[in-house]
């Protein structure tokens, strides 16, 4: 069995991840880029397929991350993270400039950016992960925090778009909340299982004078498991 809530407890960053060039360029929400070597310095990002955002780096072969602080507006994830950039100009209205690369990098609400070049494509089914040797790294702030995912999570209350790899559906968790409200009660007699899963009525609402469907032992002979 999967407890889905056991995934929000790994650590990750927010970041806006973008590509293309002064022409035409596109971004997204990424709470998955992590260092993966040192020397040479490079650095990946999982990108869903469907993305438009993965078009621009398939085509230009590199790639910014705006590390966003803990103060970021709700503006930056909004357009970033829940809009399309095949129905809008995600950068427009955005402070932006442009890399060694010629990608675009978001300024607003960063406290620092990387600039990647690809050097390896990694397909993981419905996501790409997208490796770059790092070639230019600059810190815009050094006073605020970087905004965490839990932080985004629990203070900001905010949640992962479909695209994302840590996207879980909103259904999964709430089976999980009710299977952690359904519990069992074993007969102390005969070892009988009374589970609230499978029964339409919950054991504290059974009548006191309820009694074991297999040896008749009392409702107080049972106890929960």
């Amino acid at each position: 069995m999967i407890n889905f809530e056991a995934l929000f407890n790994i650590s990750y960053g927010l970041y806006v991840v973008c590509s293309g060039d002064k022409n035409r360029g596109n971004g997204f929400i990424s709470n998955t880029v992590f260092q993966v070597t040192a020397e040479p310095a490079k650095f990946a990002t999982c990108c869903n397929k469907n993305n438009f955002t993965a078009e621009f780096i398939q085509k230009c072969g590199a790639f910014s991350v705006s590390i966003l602080n803990v103060n970021a507006s709700s503006e930056i994830f909004g357009t970033f993270g829940y809009k399309s950039g095949k129905d809008i100009d995600k950068l427009a209205g955005m402070t932006v400039r442009y890399g060694d690369t010629g990608v675009p990098i978001v300024i607003n609400d960063s406290m620092a950016f990387l600039e990647c070049k690809v050097v390896q494509t990694v397909d993981v089914g419905t996501h790409l992960i997208f490796i770059g040797e790092l070639v230019n790294a600059e810190i815009l702030d050094d006073i605020q925090e970087p905004m965490t995912y839990l932080y985004y999570r629990q203070i900001r209350k905010g949640v992962a778009p479909k695209n994302a790899p840590t996207y879980i559906d909103k259904s999964k968790l709430e089976t999980r909340e009710k299977d952690l409200l359904l519990k069992k009660y074993k007969c102390s007699s005969c070892g009988y299982i009374y589970d609230e899963d499978t029964e339409s009525v919950k054991f504290a609402d059974l009548p006191d004078d309820w009694v074991c469907p297999l040896c008749g032992a009392y409702k107080s002979d049972f106890f929960e498991i």
